[in-house]
């Protein structure tokens, strides 16, 4: 495997840290969410964002602690506005991290998975409103 630069290693750790953050994030949305096909959903996604965050981990070899304020502002968000005006904020935030992703393959090919799949939530995310 090849070496982190210093600028990768800073962006593979801000990558591992918001995967970390997302799942806690989707593990406490899907808690609160009114339809159980939206917390099923987000119990998947938080699976899957675990997954993320050990890719990372292997390049990184760091461990990191999800920091709560997502985790605890989300579910809020949900409460206060719903759904119509929460999931599309989260499904650009889904696409936002593929395109920050996008970089990191051409060094790292084990990351085009995760950022296929940051493509995949958004689409996921956007399709429960839409049910």
């Amino acid at each position: 495997m090849a070496e982190l630069t210093a600028k990768q290693r800073k962006e593979c750790l801000y990558a591992q840290q918001g995967e970390l953050d997302a799942v806690l994030m989707y593990q406490e949305l899907a808690k609160v969410v009114k339809d159980p096909k939206d917390a099923e959903t987000f119990k998947q996604l938080a699976a899957e964002e675990g997954r993320h965050a050990s890719v990372f981990h292997e390049l990184t070899q760091e461990v990191l602690k999800p920091k709560k304020t997502k985790a605890v502002a989300v579910p809020m968000l949900y409460k206060i506005c719903g759904k119509k005006f929460l999931y599309p904020i989260i499904a650009k935030q889904e696409y936002a991290a593929a395109d920050k992703y996008e970089p990191v393959v051409k060094e790292f090919p084990q990351v085009e998975s995760v950022k296929n799949d940051e493509i995949r939530h958004g689409d996921t995310v956007m399709a429960l409103l839409n049910k």
